[in-house]
């Protein structure tokens, strides 16, 4: 998880004169260097590494917001983009219904609930993945044995996580190669 004080640290490691810091997007990539995406009011990027020095290399600032924006889908995504109403109507029919299976899908709803972080939260392989198998678990609960939405909107996503990717390369305020 992206700590409160670590975001503070980038934050002012991130002051540009004349430039607007709006918000920070955090995430650690498989070989375990972290980047975190700042973005400014103008609409400029500004990618920083651990050390809050800015990152030059075009593929890893890819990287990072491709992973920052696949977490984001994840999470929206997670339970059919409804998980808070979904586990209320799991409840409501276990109290009415009492349909077989019911309390596994609970169970499955709780547990991607559980596995959702708060923010500020850190993109990580490992926490898409986490989402990607807790969502399946309660895909299969719910009786969808043939294909997983929830992987469907992912691989829908793709065109648009790399838009946002070559976004913030072409505006990232300082030289990528």
């Amino acid at each position: 998880m992206a700590s409160v004080d670590e975001l503070e640290r980038i934050a002012s490691a991130a002051a540009r004169p004349g430039e607007q810091v709006t918000g920070i997007l955090a995430a650690e990539l498989l070989d375990g260097a972290r980047v975190y995406l700042c973005a400014y009011e103008s609409g400029g990027w500004l990618a920083l590494d651990d050390e809050g020095m800015p990152i030059t290399s075009r593929q890893l600032v890819h990287d990072a917001v491709s992973l920052v924006a696949l977490c984001e889908v994840a999470e929206e995504t997670a339970g059919g983009g409804h998980l808070d109403e979904l586990r209320a109507r799991l409840a409501e029919l276990r109290a009415t219904e009492a349909p077989e299976g019911i309390e596994a899908a609970e169970e499955a709803a709780t547990a991607l609930a559980d596995t959702l972080r708060p923010p500020p939260r850190l993109a990580t392989t490992e926490y898409l993945d986490a989402l990607g198998v807790a969502s399946r678990r309660l895909e299969q609960t719910l009786g969808d044995e043939t294909g997983s939405p929830f992987a469907n909107a992912l691989q829908q996503a793709l065109p648009a996580v790399e838009e946002l990717a070559e976004q913030v390369i072409a505006r990232h305020l300082t030289p990528l190669t």
